[in-house]
């Protein structure tokens, strides 16, 4: 299929995920006001703005961690504004954090297989004697993450290793793989290659693409690498103040004036992503 084609097919698709209306304050400060958007099936959204316009505040929300005031998310049709973290999870949300939530004294292999801890069917009895069922699904979930999860990610030389010993980049891979073993519908995204060198960025969004054409996950991202978003996203949102100021294609929105004005101050926008990827 052409990226014309590919592209005609993602914006017809219908959303996944809908945020309606959102808003949300702490105390008397308004965080989020009156959020709208849509993320479609089988697209990659990013979700930027400058510091404090209410990006990971949107992450929170959409991933259970604040509840609105107003408002409402739609998951596959259903209202999930009042359900906890973990039951968005069973139904398919998984993220990673902007700032890497792993248990460094444990291995790589054994933070990976954490992520599917809320799908998993091994009750208290099954697991204090380790037979059966429990036994069967530990196989299972160690199969999964070490033939397709690790090899996808090409951590397979770091499996064995104790996460607190790798360098920051690597770190990074195991979170997405983490997210990854809990079979996400959607994969949301706080800051990807924050901190990461030029090679390191360039080999996450090479994952992220493919975690979206090979294994049909939906991405929604923060991100502040604006030379990577608009590269890989089909959707781009921009938030400000907690208000949605510009939505639409990347190429739409890098050239809207209220975005280059709210977000990047005075000058051009695609000028800026070419000193970025010229560094």
């Amino acid at each position: 299929m052409s990226d014309g084609l590919k592209r005609s097919s993602r914006e017809t698709a219908s959303p996944i995920l809908k945020v309606d209306a959102l808003s949300l304050s702490f105390g008397g400060l308004r965080a989020l006001s009156g959020v709208s958007f849509e993320v479609r099936e089988g697209s990659i959204t990013a979700l930027i703005g400058p510091n404090g316009a209410g990006k990971t505040s949107m992450f929170n929300a959409i991933s259970g961690f604040y509840r609105p005031n107003t408002g409402r998310i739609i998951f596959d049709g259903e209202d999930i504004s009042r359900e906890r973290p973990p039951s968005r999870a069973k139904r398919g949300l998984a993220r990673t954090f902007q700032n890497i939530a792993l248990f460094r004294g444990m291995t790589v292999l054994d933070n990976i297989k954490l992520g599917r801890h809320a799908h998993l069917k091994t009750n208290v009895l099954d697991a204090l004697f380790y037979r059966g069922r429990a036994h069967r699904e530990e196989m299972e979930l160690r199969a999964e993450v070490e033939e397709r999860i690790i090899d996808f990610l090409e951590i397979q030389h770091i499996r064995h290793a104790s996460v607190g010993a790798l360098p920051y980049g690597l770190q990074k891979r195991v979170e997405l793989a983490r997210a990854l073993a809990m079979r996400p519908r959607i994969l949301m995204l706080d800051e990807p290659v924050a901190g990461m060198n030029r090679e390191e960025t360039e080999d996450m969004a090479r994952f992220i693409l493919d975690v979206k054409e090979e294994w049909g996950i939906t991405i929604l991202m923060v991100e502040h690498d604006m030379g990577m978003v608009m590269d890989i996203s089909d959707h781009v949102v921009v938030l400000n103040f907690g208000q949605v100021i510009a939505q639409g294609r990347p190429a739409e929105v890098q050239n809207d004036p209220a975005v280059i004005s709210a977000y990047l101050g005075s000058g051009d926008l695609a000028e800026r992503i070419r000193k970025t990827e010229a560094a």
